[in-house]
């Protein structure tokens, strides 16, 4: 038997069932939307949403009270996980970027254990053997793989998400309270290891309420909006270089 964490006297299991599913569809429409802003003009919203929903679905189902977490924060990463999972079995990222995204991340780490500190610019852009125009091209190319790689809920039900692990086991459900800390741990010290432009970005993108977009950022930085973007994916590569040394999103030695 299903247990949500709302009721209304004289429903049945169906309808109440069904009335969360029309009460949670805004959320479904809202995180659809997110993603859909970082993705190609081929990804349908439609097929997002619907994707979506299916997580929404899954989550009422199997959501439990005990797990004393909100079923709007547990559906979150259920909606998310869905779409985001519906994404990488498209595979709508083209090889050549991919392989761009793991060459940048392998670039940062070789050349922090050279220099035993956080390189900059033009210090990755050696380690790649290419020019910085061209490094800042790669980082604009890599953008749209950045998403859902390093994600997590930090703040209010509405801010953006900055290194979220999706996880389709409760045993990885990142509602796991001391999981959640020390990851969140992790990241506020790679974050305080950034350059102070990378943090600024990271900090208007994902953690000012309202959350800001890159056009308005590049006015308050006063920079233009491609160079904002090529400091996010700069930033997010850096994270994910630091945290995949020292949480490895892969459990149990699968690679």
């Amino acid at each position: 038997m299903q247990t949500y964490d709302q009721t209304s006297i004289g429903e049945t299991a169906v309808e109440q069932r069904d009335r969360l599913i029309i009460e949670h569809l805004p959320q479904v429409k809202l995180i659809a939307r997110r993603i859909r802003g970082r993705l190609p003009e081929s990804i349908s919203l439609d097929d997002l949403i619907s994707t979506g929903i299916v997580g929404l679905i899954t989550a009422i189902d199997n959501f439990k009270p005990a797990h004393n977490v909100k079923l709007k924060t547990y559906a979150e990463y259920k909606i998310r996980g869905a779409i985001l999972d519906s994404l990488r079995e498209l595979d709508w990222a083209p090889r050549q970027k991919r392989k761009m995204s793991k060459q940048i991340e392998a670039a940062i780490a070789a050349a922090e254990q050279k220099l035993q500190r956080v390189p900059n610019e033009d210090e990755i852009a050696a380690e790649l053997t290419i020019s910085l125009d061209e490094y800042h091209d790669w980082l604009v190319e890599v953008r749209g793989l950045n998403l859902g790689s390093l994600e997590i809920a930090i703040g209010g039900d509405d801010t953006r998400d900055l290194l979220n692990f999706i996880s389709d086991g409760e045993e990885n459900w990142p509602s796991h309270l001391l999981e959640r800390a020390e990851l969140e741990r992790l990241l506020a010290g790679a974050i305080d290891r950034m350059p102070y432009n990378e943090r600024t970005v990271l900090s208007l993108y994902y953690y000012e309420d309202p959350a800001l977009t890159l056009r308005e950022i590049a006015k308050i930085m006063d920079l233009h909006e491609s160079r904002v973007c090529q400091l996010k994916s700069q930033a997010i590569l850096r994270l994910r270089s630091y945290m995949e040394k020292r949480w490895p999103t892969r459990r149990g030695g699968q690679s």
